[in-house]
């Protein structure tokens, strides 16, 4: 069963247990899940790369709800966040991530910061959602600059 489906029949669930936040926020997903999978064809790394997507939204928006002091809104956007994460596949490790980025480090022959592109170009397609671009940014980043 793919994502989509999954989310789909999750937001029939919803409807029927009453829950009208829980499916509303379903089908925003589901929506954007339709949409690539008719604008690319729709493979599981493009569910993926939505869901990562519809995540960060989230997690922006709540962000900037709680610099303009609007709790209210806050919580609803991190609950959107979470439901989410439960589509999305299990994260690395701390010690799994530094793993995958010391190969690369090692494999593309990097040695400086300035390489960083050429390092996170390797280790994003191995993370494949797994990973936060955020973290293996920062991870990437500390092994360059040791």
């Amino acid at each position: 069963m793919s994502v989509l489906e999954q989310v789909q029949s999750d937001v029939s669930a919803a409807l029927k247990a009453g829950d009208r936040e829980r499916a509303g926020a379903l089908r925003v997903v589901a929506s954007e899940l339709q949409r690539a999978h008719k604008d690319a064809g729709g493979d599981a790394a493009d569910e993926i790369a939505v869901l990562q997507r519809e995540r960060k939204r989230r997690i922006e928006a709540a962000d900037a709800y709680r610099e303009a002091g609007r709790d209210d809104l806050v919580s609803n956007e991190e609950r959107e966040a979470e439901l989410i994460d439960a589509y999305l596949p299990e994260q690395l490790s701390d010690e799994e991530l530094a793993a995958i980025v010391g190969d690369a480090v090692a494999e593309s022959g990097a040695s400086s910061p300035s390489e960083m592109g050429r390092v996170m170009s390797m280790v994003m397609p191995r993370v494949q959602g797994r990973a936060d671009g955020k973290r293996v940014s920062a991870l990437v980043k500390e092994k360059l600059s040791e």
